[in-house]
């Protein structure tokens, strides 16, 4: 499965944006779709994930902010974020079963 990340870019502190990874293949197999997220000179980290089952997940950092969710009719999910702070900064990569990586999206957080 190949996965391509979009929707990243620059943002005021407190604004919103909107991530998409698009699969090559279906995704509606998958056991866990996933987002991570790596800043410069930090460990990586999940910051949400959804189950087959529609189990979510969302690290302490985000939750309350961002909202994970699936379309399997169009192969994608998405990472909606929201009230974005400079401690969001990082890039963003999608994952199915963490097995199949997307090349990840830049957000960029800075007014």
């Amino acid at each position: 499965v190949q996965l391509q990340a979009s929707g990243g870019g620059l943002v005021q502190p407190g604004g919103s944006l909107r991530l998409s990874c698009a699969a090559s293949e279906s995704i509606a197999a998958a056991n866990v779709l996933a987002w991570f997220r790596q800043a410069p000179g930090k460990q990586r980290e999940m910051v949400a994930s959804i189950s087959s089952g529609e189990t979510l997940y969302y690290s302490r950092s985000v939750k309350g902010r961002f909202t994970i969710s699936r379309d399997n009719a169009k192969n994608e999910f998405y990472l909606e974020m929201e009230d974005l702070q400079p401690e969001d900064m990082a890039r963003y990569a999608c994952t199915v079963d963490f097995i199949h990586w997307g090349q990840g999206t830049l957000v960029t957080v800075s007014s």
